[in-house]
């Protein structure tokens, strides 16, 4: 390995010297194979997803707090699905249909994978860029294609896909059976299947990379817990993404080769149709094994993010490295054993209930390890509060409210009486969506420097989390109550239920917190593009932190380090390390050591 790093170190100091990576707009910005260039275009593309599912919360958030009332702002969206400003039925499903898919997989899997895998592995293992620059633009450009599909299914005639995120048969597998059904329904299998291939392409490059091109002394147990998360994210996501393949490819046999493998004993309209023989049940297992995965593919990366913000901004070591580590492992082994406790209602065997429980409750252990060590690590630290390390902190506590909750839907006895209700919605929106989101936020943050060369305004982004935090409990907390009252989650209106009725005055306070919310993400965009331009500009190492990132300049260098690249002696989190004999720190005045400089004559490595 280390013969081909000197000579890849070679080659870039040639090509450096003779100029040879003078780049037009297009080579640069566009089909750009340089990883930082792409991590942006993620970046900025699951930022105008991000806008356009939000807007569609919105949108329905009103319809549930006033419904039938009328809306100029629906009207001016949705046209003729909210003729005089009243939503239509057939559009409020298409929404939530089109809200939960982009959230999921283009917003924070893209978000959080395809920004920060690509900006981070390459910097922080010491390598000129990603194993294949060709193939991580291709999967960019799957990306963009997938993301532009699954908005052109919105201008469809008969709407977008109406199924629910999760697609169930046989309304998905029934071009005839909604509206929703129809060239929508079809245009977002086609735009998922691209989603899956930019996925997997980027996934491979993220492993071959990790494990081919550490620079010299970067071994797996100096690796940051970044590079862990976005490893262990990669291997799961290549895992777990084919299945769902194979269950679009065979829903797509049954939508048009009249194939039965999830559709048995259907009649629509009085007319019963050929079908036999099939089980919607099949189409479940198959999703969930890619869906409970799925929601560790986004948070892991989240997690990874937080545990390097937290201990840079405690200026202290990460307690318990090795144990997150495992932590990390282990909750990727158990995320494949546990997507049963999706499908408790669908007449599963009660034995078969109980192990997916067992399992369930299980995963509750690697979970708490990380947990307690980020507590651990910033209790008695030096804290440092800037945005990232807010909602770095706002991500802990997601993370243990929303997994408390966890622990009643893993149980097959209690899920059964609150399954499909929005205690389910308040539960996966705080453990997975804003514990996710608040980790994106907080890279984005930290490693805005990075990126631009700039700093985003500090007291902006005091301001965007607090809203954003408050908001977020606001909207998801009393949604456990509505949950427990028996409210079913995607109904479009309660109003046909007198014993709802006095559930409405909170549907109204949740539409309030949201619109605080979305006030919030607009604050934060403008922002995040102003400080591109007008953002003071960063010094090398804005943090004081010891990862092989800040070693490169501020400006974008072609292979990152315009020498030759460094090498690594120590551990990512060597803060506030005194000497050995108990003096002053490792490096005199200075509370870190970064990974680049040597052991002092008698120290011990961190984390060993």
């Amino acid at each position: 390995m280390s013969d081909t790093t000197t000579s890849k170190n070679t080659h870039f100091q040639d090509e450096l010297m003779h100029g040879h990576h003078e780049e037009t707009f297009i080579t640069k910005y566009v089909f750009s194979t340089d990883h930082k260039m792409i991590g942006k275009q993620f970046l900025i593309t699951g930022m105008v997803m991000g806008v356009i599912g939000v807007m569609m919360s919105m949108f329905f958030r009103l319809q549930l707090a006033w419904p039938e009332q009328s809306f100029a702002i629906l009207e001016a969206f949705l046209g003729e699905w909210a003729p005089g400003g009243v939503m239509n039925p057939e559009i409020y499903l298409a929404l939530v249909t089109i809200h939960g898919t982009i959230m999921v997989f283009f917003v924070l899997t893209a978000g959080l994978s395809g920004t920060f895998s690509n900006l981070l592995i390459p910097l922080q293992i010491g390598a000129r860029d990603m194993a294949s620059g060709f193939i991580n633009m291709l999967s960019y450009w799957f990306f963009f294609a997938s993301s532009i599909i699954m908005v052109a299914s919105l201008f469809v005639t008969t709407g977008p896909a109406s199924a629910g995120w999760t697609i169930y048969p046989p309304l998905s597998a029934l071009p005839q059976a909604m509206s929703g059904s129809g060239l929508g329904m079809t245009l977002w299998l086609v735009s998922m299947t691209l989603f899956v291939v930019s996925s997997l392409l980027g996934a491979l490059n993220y492993i071959v990379t990790i494990l081919n091109m550490r620079t010299k002394g970067m071994s797996m147990t100096r690796l940051p817990l970044t590079i862990w998360a976005f490893f262990t994210t990669a291997i799961i996501g290549v895992l777990s993404f084919p299945v769902l393949v194979s269950a679009v490819l065979l829903l797509i046999f049954d939508r048009s080769m009249g194939t039965s493998f999830y559709l048995s004993d259907i009649f629509i309209a009085g007319e019963a149709l050929h079908n036999t023989g099939g089980s919607p049940i099949l189409f479940e297992h198959l999703f969930w094994f890619l869906g409970h995965p799925e929601v560790y593919i986004i948070i892991l990366p989240a997690l990874g993010i937080t545990s390097e913000v937290i201990a840079t901004n405690s200026r202290k070591p990460i307690f318990g490295y090795r144990a997150m580590i495992g932590s990390i492992l282990a909750i990727a082994f158990l995320s494949f054993i546990v997507w049963g406790h999706h499908m408790f209602i669908t007449g599963m065997n009660p034995f078969l209930g109980s192990v997916f429980t067992f399992t369930t409750l299980l995963i509750a252990i690697p979970s708490a390890v990380k947990a307690f060590n980020y507590i651990t690590t910033l209790w008695k630290g030096n804290l440092q509060f800037t945005p990232a390390m807010l909602f770095s902190i706002g991500l802990v506590s997601t993370f243990v409210a929303g997994g408390l909750t966890g622990i009643i839907l893993g149980d097959s006895a209690l899920d059964i009486n609150v399954h499909d209700t929005y205690f389910v919605v308040a539960h996966f929106h705080i453990v997975m969506g804003l514990s996710a989101i608040f980790g994106m936020f907080a890279g984005v943050y930290h490693w805005f420097p990075k990126m631009y060369g700039r700093r985003m305004n500090k007291k902006l982004g005091y301001v965007h989390f607090w809203l954003s935090f408050i908001s977020a409990y606001g909207v998801f907390f009393p949604m456990h109550f509505l949950g427990l009252a028996g409210l079913p989650r995607r109904y479009y209106s309660n109003t046909a239920f007198p014993m709802f009725d006095n559930l409405a005055d909170i549907n109204v306070l949740i539409t309030f917190f949201a619109i605080i919310g979305g006030i919030a993400m607009f604050i934060f965009l403008f922002n995040f593009f102003y400080s591109i331009f007008r953002g003071p500009v960063a010094t090398q190492n804005p943090w004081n932190s010891n990862t092989l990132e800040w070693t490169t300049p501020v400006e974008h260098v072609h292979g990152n380090w315009p020498g030759e690249i460094p090498e690594v002696h120590r551990w990512a989190y060597d803060y506030s390390k005194p000497n050995a004999d108990g003096s002053d720190y490792v490096i005199p005045g200075q509370d870190y050591a970064p990974q680049t400089v040597p052991l002092a004559p008698g120290e011990e490595e961190g984390g060993h």
